[in-house]
């Protein structure tokens, strides 16, 4: 029996159905490189946070007496009580006597510091800027000029010559670094937004007047979410290599904060002679943005839909 009624059948719309926190989780950890990853990042955020426990020196203390130690070297310091302590350094001292174990364990406390900060505010801000220039379009003709200026322009080179244009300070380190990271992720994210607001979903809101605001943060930004997630780890590895060659430049921190890059700096002159100097820092900094793109990468894999169906 035929409906009488001319009535046009329901549009029957697929959407992509919702993993579990769990399941997601033993889909990133079945990838041994994501477990690989993962630790490393843990192992080095637990030695950053237990510095001054692990820590055996001062990370600034000068000591003339035990200048270019190798690693394992003894030496007897006052122990700031009237008596004389003996302390192995580890990891051997530099051109001053200062210890490179200790300045290498608070020197990770300053990396993981940037990383993280510049990841949270340039996809902060780059989220904010990305879904109004997606979503209107004379704001999109007027920002994406700027992204494509600050773009053409390498970030080691713009992050230099903001930092130069103000003193020596973390915070503006952070700054200098954020703003070259910005206009990545405000293409990312005004790419997602520009396919977003073709869907049903979000031309059925229009069509029932929903307010901008609304269809920004209810129907759009839902979509961001993943994509900027894998998207800050690679910012949260590309900050911490760019913070450690400021301050091998001489461009970061001051030099009385240890950060893995001006440890490095501090050696390079005695690094045919004394190559532990640049060789325990480097191998922290490389651990640390390798452990933070092995997890990125696998976070690409599990969030993104085309690719989760092979996890």
């Amino acid at each position: 029996m035929t409906n009488s009624l001319n009535v046009a059948p329901a549009m029957v719309v697929e959407t992509p159905t919702k993993r579990a926190p769990s399941a997601l989780l033993r889909g990133l950890f079945q990838n041994p490189a994501a477990t690989i990853g993962a630790t490393l990042l843990v192992l080095i955020i637990l030695v950053a946070v237990l510095a001054p426990y692990l820590g055996t020196l001062d990370p600034t203390a000068i000591d003339p007496a035990s200048r270019n130690a190798l690693p394992g070297s003894v030496s007897t310091l006052d122990n700031g009580v009237g008596g004389e302590r003996s302390y192995t350094h580890w990891m051997g001292t530099d051109s001053l006597g200062r210890d490179i174990y200790s300045r290498v364990l608070y020197g990770g406390r300053v990396s993981l510091i940037v990383g993280l900060s510049v990841a949270t505010l340039s996809l902060g801000f780059g989220l904010l800027i990305g879904l109004v220039a997606g979503y209107v379009r004379w704001v999109d003709a007027v920002v994406m000029r700027i992204m494509d200026g600050l773009m053409a322009i390498p970030s080691i080179l713009l992050a230099i010559a903001l930092v130069s244009l103000s003193s020596a300070g973390l915070g503006n380190v952070v700054v200098a670094i954020t703003i070259p990271e910005i206009p990545r992720v405000v293409r990312l994210v005004r790419a997602i937004v520009l396919s977003a607001r073709q869907e049903p979903y979000v031309e059925a809101a229009i069509s029932v007047g929903t307010r901008t605001p609304m269809i920004l943060f209810r129907h759009i930004l839902p979509n961001t979410i993943a994509p900027l997630i894998v998207q800050g780890t690679y910012v949260f590895g590309s900050a911490i290599l760019l913070e450690a060659i400021l301050s091998f430049l001489g461009a970061g921190t001051p030099p009385e904060h240890p950060t893995w890059g001006n440890i490095i700096a501090d050696g390079r002159a005695l690094f045919r002679i004394y190559p532990h100097t640049l060789l325990f820092p480097g191998i922290f900094l490389a651990l640390t943005v390798l452990g933070v793109n092995l997890l990125g990468d696998q976070l690409r894999d599990t969030l993104d839909p085309r690719l989760a169906k092979r996890i």
